[in-house]
C-alpha cells in the first residue's frame, strides 16, 4: 500500500496569528478518511506570527513532538520546564496523567514555522515527562537518522510507543533507499524541498502512508528535508 496525502488537501485553520494545515482530523477539521495512521494521530504544519502563540492549555495521555522548520518556539509547562526550540532541535512532551503548557513564537520580528506531531502512547496515565535535544545534522546527511525511539537508546529521545521518528537531510540529486521491516507501517512527511518518494513526486507538506512496501526510495530533486515515522 502506498497512498499520497496531498498537501493542498489538508484541513486548514487560519485565525490571523495562526496559519495551520492538518494532515489528519484536528479541532474543527473532521474527515473520517483521515483520522491518523496507526498511532500517529496528528501532523499539523503551523505558522505563528511574531508575538503570538498557544496560551496555557492541558493535555493528557499523548506524546507531543515539536519540530521547528524555521524561527524559534518558546515552551513552558507545569513540570517547570522552560526552553526555546530551534531548527535542529527535537522536543517531545509525554503528557501522561496530565500536564499544562504553552508554546509561543520566541522572536519579535519573524514567524515561527513548525510541525506539531501527536502520537498515541501504549501506556496510560504515566508521570508526565519532557525531553529536548539537538541532533547532529551530519548524521542525517543523505540518509535517515533516528532521533526518537521506544527505548531512547543510542542518543535518541524516548517515546511511550513502539514507534520511531527519523530525520533525513538530502542533497540535490541524491538517491537513497531505506529498507522496511515486515509488518510495520511507515509515514513519510516532506518538510522542505522536492523529491521522488517511491517514484511519486513529493513537495513540502505532502505525506505518504506506506504498508507492505519492501523499501522507501528517496530521489532528491532539490535539497530536501524529510521525516520518516516507523510505526506498529
Amino acid at each position: 500500500m502506498f497512498v499520497k496525502r496531498y498537501r493542498d488537501e489538508r484541513g486548514p485553520t487560519n485565525i490571523g496569528w495562526l496559519d495551520s494545515r492538518h494532515s489528519f482530523s484536528f479541532g474543527h477539521y473532521y474527515d473520517p478518511a483521515h483520522m491518523g495512521f496507526g498511532p500517529l494521530r496528528v501532523i499539523n504544519e503551523d505558522r505563528v506570527v511574531a508575538g503570538a502563540g498557544f496560551d496555557t492549555h492541558p493535555h493528557a495521555n499523548m506524546e507531543i513532538i515539536s519540530y521547528v522548520i524555521s524561527g524559534a518556539l518558546k515552551h513552558k509547562d507545569s513540570m517547570g520546564n522552560g526552553s526555546t526550540i530551534r531548527p535542529g532541535d527535537i522536543q517531545i512532551m509525554s503528557a501522561g496523567n496530565g500536564v499544562t503548557h504553552s508554546e509561543y513564537n520566541a522572536n519579535a520580528d519573524e514567524d515561527v514555522h513548525f510541525l506539531q506531531i501527536w502520537v498515541m502512547p501504549n501506556v496510560q496515565n504515566n508521570r508526565p515527562n519532557y525531553q529536548q535535544q539537538s541532533f547532529k545534522r551530519d548524521k542525517a546527511k543523505n540518509r535517515f537518522h533516528t532521533v526518537i525511539s521506544p527505548k531512547g537508546d543510542h542518543g535518541t529521545l524516548q517515546i511511550n510507543q513502539d514507534a520511531s521518528m527519523l530525520v533525513g537531510l538530502f542533497d540535490k540529486d541524491t538517491a537513497y533507499s531505506h529498507t522496511t521491516e515486515l509488518g510495520r507501517k511507515y509515514w513519510v512527511q516532506m518538510v522542505k524541498g522536492e523529491a521522488l518518494v517511491n517514484g511519486e513526486t513529493a513537495r513540502a507538506g505532502d505525506g505518504f502512508a506506506l504498508r507492505a512496501e519492501k523499501n522507501i526510495s528517496i530521489d532528491a530533486k532539490t535539497d530536501s528535508e524529510i521525516l520518516l515515522f516507523d510505526l506498529p
